[in-house]
């Protein structure tokens, strides 16, 4: 995945000290050159209204992940308000401190930026800003979140969801609204026929691509060549096929009815090959739960790593835990070193190929763009992966949160959430919820 693209965008008036404000410019650049971002546009600086009208045109075919306003010295707000009514990206607002000498007021950079939040907030732009020096680590991370942020946004705004057969009936979970989610995140939903499309694909992968994605599947698993070979190629080429299809209409993820029509007439377990997918940053959820997908998105864009959706389905009241199962769905990164990888039959279909682990120790994030009041919300929450034995047949893992598990699954009860939430490994919570307030969805935190 590419790093996030800040444009930016240094401005200052003339009247001030120039010589002091392309120093603090440069230094700014310099910092953020050490941060996991692409800079675009040069350090140079900008003053007078023409030239930034020009930067922002330059900028406004392909808008980057954030646009940084450097207030290198005052200047009023025709600038800043210009570059936000001409790039579509997200917006941040940088001033400088300085030393009080007692003399010159040599930038006045803080009442820069001043002038142009208020200008921005009365036509109605969102922005974030920093009052700190080029060196300061929250400054720099506060704009390296935004940035990713942002990255994310325009990843949605680019990409595509197939939906691959329907929802199972009496899951209301899994509704989802596709006008509000083009006009929510820019993301288009295709549909897909599961018997007429998918499985006649999947009958059609050579055999001898099959018998090479099964020699690769070997090295990783154990026990492969021990169950049925018939239904265990049948997922694999499921697994071929999806990928084809995800490669040939652009989907950035896929929303897959699991069953009961991959058992019934294919003959296999869509399972494993979700997962292979997932591993190879397609996110996939079962159930064809299309929210679900989209959070495994949103979570992946973010933390640029597999995410995994998943059932809460029991408490370790021992550990104070939450248990989280899925059939075999998980990606094989996210397994146990310390354990064994090995694959399995679905418990209730008795048919290959599913992986059986655990989830690896580890922090992680976890959301759910949720519709249970109707409106979207996202609920975010951060936990660890506790080490220890697989709970049950499957992927499975013992999610601690900082609050007693009781309080989360009573917020999860009380609230009415969908049965699958996802999760990645790593702390990217501070950028979902400056996603979520670019997106203007309000959030539930599910540990505060």
């Amino acid at each position: 995945m590419q790093k996030p693209r800040v444009a930016f965008l240094p401005i200052a008036r003339t009247t001030f000290d120039i010589e002091l404000a392309q120093q603090v410019t440069n230094s700014a650049r310099e910092h953020l050159a050490k941060l996991p971002v692409t800079i675009i546009n040069s350090a140079e600086l900008i003053t007078d209204l023409q030239t930034a009208q020009q930067i922002a045109q330059s900028l406004a075919s392909t808008p980057p992940d954030l646009l940084l306003v450097f207030q290198a010295t005052f200047a009023d707000s025709s600038i800043v308000t210009s570059l936000a009514e001409i790039v579509d990206a997200p917006l941040m607002l940088w001033a400088i401190p300085e030393d009080h000498t007692g003399g010159r007021l040599r930038l006045n950079s803080l009442c820069g930026i001043n002038l142009a939040g208020h200008a921005l907030r009365r036509t109605g732009y969102q922005y974030g800003y920093v009052f700190a020096a080029p060196e300061d680590p929250s400054a720099l991370g506060k704009i390296c979140t935004l940035a990713k942020a942002g990255y994310a946004r325009n990843v949605l705004r680019q990409s595509r969801l197939g939906r691959v057969g329907d929802h199972p009936e009496g899951f209301e979970t899994c509704l989802f609204d596709k006008e509000l989610i083009q006009s929510t995140f820019g993301l288009e939903v295709e549909q897909f026929d599961l018997i007429n499309e998918i499985f006649p694909l999947a009958r059609q992968i050579q055999s001898s691509h099959i018998d090479t994605l099964q020699a690769q599947l070997n090295e990783k698993v154990v026990g492969l060549e021990d169950l049925d070979p018939t239904p265990t190629r049948g997922t694999l080429s499921v697994y071929a096929a999806l990928k084809q299809l995800a490669q040939q209409r652009k989907l950035g993820g896929l929303a897959v009815r699991c069953w009961p029509e991959f058992f019934t007439d294919l003959g296999c377990a869509a399972c494993g090959a979700m997962s292979m997918l997932s591993d190879e940053l397609i996110p996939c959820s079962c159930e064809a739960d299309v929210n679900g997908t989209l959070t495994q998105m949103i979570l992946q864009a973010l933390s640029t790593a597999p995410a995994f959706g998943t059932d809460i389905v029991s408490l370790d009241e021992e550990r104070d835990a939450l248990v989280i199962w899925h059939c075999g769905l998980a990606p094989l990164s996210m397994a146990d070193p310390a354990g064994q990888t090995g694959v399995t039959i679905h418990s209730n279909r008795r048919l290959p190929l599913l992986f059986e682990f655990s989830l690896k120790p580890g922090l992680v994030t976890v959301a759910r763009l949720t519709q249970s009041s109707g409106a979207y919300r996202l609920v975010i929450g951060q936990g660890e992966i506790l080490p220890g034995p697989k709970s049950f047949s499957g992927t499975s893992g013992r999610l601690k949160f900082d609050y007693p598990a009781r309080e989360i699954l009573d917020v999860i009860m009380t609230e009415g959430l969908e049965h699958h939430i996802s999760l990645t490994y790593g702390d990217c919570l501070d950028e979902l919820i400056a996603l979520a307030q670019l997106l203007n969805i309000p959030i539930l935190q599910l540990n505060k």
